[in-house]
C-alpha cells in the first residue's frame, strides 16, 4: 500500500491577517517534505464557499507551484468538479495537460460531482443531472487527450471538430480515478473502469470492505472504460496523525478530529433540501437524507474522539498504533491511503513532524508486507 497526503486546506477562525495565505503556503512545503520522507503523491479537493472547512477553490495554481518543486511526488486531483459550469470539459483537458507537462508527467486525474448545497446552488447546478453529467465530461476529456481531432455534440457541452493542445506526457493519459461516497457510487465507479477514491470520514477501516466489493462487481460488469487504459486501484481517506507519543498525538488531534467529520457531513447534508426543489425524490443523492436526519436526531454530536480514536476512524497515535491502524486499510483492500493530516486546526509544526515519523516508520513497514 501506498501513501499520499491530502489536503482541504481549512482556515480556522479567528481570521487574522495572513492566516488564510499562509495555510496555502504551508501546503506547499508540506508537499516538499511528503516527497522527501517517502509519500507517493499529494491531492487536494476543490470546493467553493465553505468557510472554515476548506479555502482551495483553485487547486491548480498549487498545483503549479508543487510541481516547481518537487521531482518524483505525484500530484492528484481530488477531484477536478465536472458538472456544467464548474469547470469546461476542453478547460480541463488543457489545463491537466499543461499540469502533466510541466511536471513531467506525474499527474492523477480524479473527478467529482459535488455534494454541498453552498456549491451546488452557489453554481446554478441541478442535482438531478451531475452524474450524467460527470460522464459525459469524461468521454469528452480523454477523447481531447487522444483524438487528433476530437469533436462532439453531447448533452451538455458540444464543440466542432479541434486539435486540444497540450497533449499529457503520459500515454495515453494521466490514470483515471472517480469520487464517492454512496455504496451505489461506488458500483458506478467500478462499471466506468476508473479508479476508486472513496469518501467516507468517521468509519473505522473495516468499512471499506463492502465498498471495495461494490467497486469489484462494477468493474466486472465494465465493458467500455472510460480510459483508453483501465486503473483498478483503490485509494480511500482517513484523518491521520503520528507523533512520539499516543498520548501526544491524541492530544494535538482530538479538536481537529472531532470537528471535520461533523462540519463534513452537516456539509453534505444540505444537500437533501436543495436537490427537493427540483425534485422529491433524491435520486443519486438519496444518502444526504439520511444523514441529514442522524443530524436531526443529534447522533453527529455524540461523535466524540473517544469512538474515532477506539474504532481506528482515523490512524492517529505513535509509529507503532499508525501501522497497526494503516494495515487494517490495507487489509481492507486500499491500495493508496490518503492522508488528511490537517483537518481543521493542527499546527504547520506538528504536520511535518508527522509527516516525518510517517516515513521513517511507517511507510517503510506498509510497504514491505
Amino acid at each position: 500500500m501506498k501513501f499520499a497526503l491530502f489536503h482541504e486546506i481549512p482556515v480556522a477562525r479567528p481570521w487574522t491577517a495572513g492566516k488564510e495565505q499562509q495555510a496555502i503556503v504551508n501546503v506547499v512545503d508540506q508537499a516538499v517534505a511528503g516527497e522527501q520522507a517517502g509519500f507517493d503523491s499529494m491531492w487536494t479537493v476543490e470546493h467553493h464557499f465553505l468557510e472554515e472547512f476548506s479555502h482551495c477553490s483553485n487547486p491548480e495554481v498549487l498545483y503549479g507551484a508543487v510541481a516547481a518543486r518537487t521531482s518524483s511526488l505525484r500530484i492528484g486531483y481530488g477531484v477536478r468538479l465536472t458538472p456544467k459550469p464548474y469547470n469546461h470539459p476542453v478547460r480541463t483537458a488543457e489545463s491537466v495537460a499543461m499540469l502533466d507537462n510541466l511536471s513531467n508527467g506525474r499527474v492523477e486525474f480524479g473527478v467529482g460531482r459535488s455534494a454541498t448545497a453552498a456549491e451546488l446552488e452557489g453554481f446554478g447546478i441541478d442535482p438531478q443531472v451531475t452524474r450524467e453529467m460527470l460522464s459525459e465530461a469524461l468521454d469528452h476529456i480523454v477523447g481531447c487527450w487522444t483524438d487528433d481531432l476530437h469533436e462532439f455534440n453531447g448533452t451538455h457541452w458540444s464543440m466542432p471538430a479541434r486539435r486540444v493542445l497540450p497533449r499529457p506526457v503520459q500515454q495515453p493519459h494521466p490514470p483515471l480515478w472517480s469520487a464517492t461516497t454512496s455504496l451505489d457510487g461506488h458500483r458506478g465507479v467500478g462499471r466506468m473502469g476508473v479508479g476508486l477514491l472513496s469518501f467516507a470520514v468517521g468509519v473505522p477501516p473495516e468499512d471499506l470492505l463492502p465498498r471495495v466489493a461494490a467497486y469489484r462487481e462494477g468493474l466486472a460488469e465494465c465493458t467500455q472504460p472510460k480510459g483508453r487504459v483501465r486503473n483498478e486501484r483503490v485509494a480511500t481517506f482517513t484523518m491521520g496523525h503520528c507523533a512520539e507519543t499516543n498520548e501526544q498525538a491524541f492530544e494535538e488531534a482530538a479538536e481537529s478530529m472531532t470537528w471535520y467529520p461533523k462540519a463534513g457531513a452537516r456539509q453534505v447534508a444540505t444537500v437533501a433540501d436543495y436537490a427537493r426543489r427540483f425534485n422529491e425524490d433524491l435520486g443519486s443523492y438519496g444518502y444526504t437524507e439520511d444523514i441529514k436526519q442522524l443530524d436531526e436526531a443529534g447522533s453527529l454530536d455524540q461523535l466524540d474522539f473517544d469512538y474515532i480514536r477506539e474504532s481506528g476512524a482515523a490512524m492517529v497515535g505513535d509509529p507503532d498504533r499508525c501501522i497497526e491502524i494503516a494495515r487494517r486499510y490495507k487489509d481492507a483492500g486500499c491500495d493508496l491511503l490518503l492522508c488528511l493530516l490537517n483537518p481543521y486546526d493542527i499546527p504547520h509544526e506538528q504536520v511535518l513532524k508527522s509527516i516525518d515519523l510517517l516515513g521513517k516508520h511507517v511507510i517503510p513497514e506498509l510497504s514491505g508486507d
